[in-house]
């Protein structure tokens, strides 16, 4: 039997910060696909905006333009905070194991407005939230999200000029 490589899928996505009543708040989205899910669990899928990396395009972009696509607002690059590597199947097409790796970025609101997103994004994101960033790590669905999100609580107690810089 002849051995098979495993596809691989790269994306990157962003933690976006805004500094609002005094704390700090990030966008999260609630992905459309996420229905069915959510109707099983009877629970609200709950995730960063993220999404695949074009070629030749760097990981810091794509994070910028997903954050865009998905959430309706403009956001700066501030640092990377990790990336998360996992393998999936496949559920459509050929039903393949995928190794992804993700590259999340932290990044801080610039402007725009949450959920002012294309019609054609509609069909991928339900609705999209500000969140308190003290709350993320319960609230996002996929694990490897939530220990994103405790990573960027971390960097903002550590690097207090930020608040500076989210003005």
């Amino acid at each position: 039997m002849a051995h098979q490589r495993m596809a691989r899928e790269i994306s990157a996505g962003g933690v976006v910060l805004r500094r609002m009543q005094n704390r700090w708040w990030i966008a999260v989205i609630e992905p459309q696909s996420s229905r069915e899910k959510r109707e099983a669990r009877g629970k609200t899928v709950w995730a960063l905006p993220k999404g695949w990396v074009d070629a030749g395009e760097e990981p810091s972009n794509t994070a910028i333009r997903e954050v865009r696509e998905e959430t309706g607002v403009n956001a700066e690059v501030i640092t990377k905070l990790t990336d998360i590597k996992y393998v999936y199947v496949r559920t459509w097409g050929d039903g393949a194991r995928v190794f992804k790796v993700v590259s999340f970025f932290l990044l801080v609101y610039r402007s725009g407005e949450l959920g002012d997103i294309p019609p054609e994004m509609r069909k991928e994101v339900r609705r999209v939230e500000w969140l308190p960033l003290e709350d993320a790590a319960r609230v996002l669905s996929y694990s490897g999200e939530k220990q994103v999100a405790k990573m960027a609580l971390e960097w903002v107690s550590e690097h207090p000029e930020i608040e500076v810089a989210a003005k």
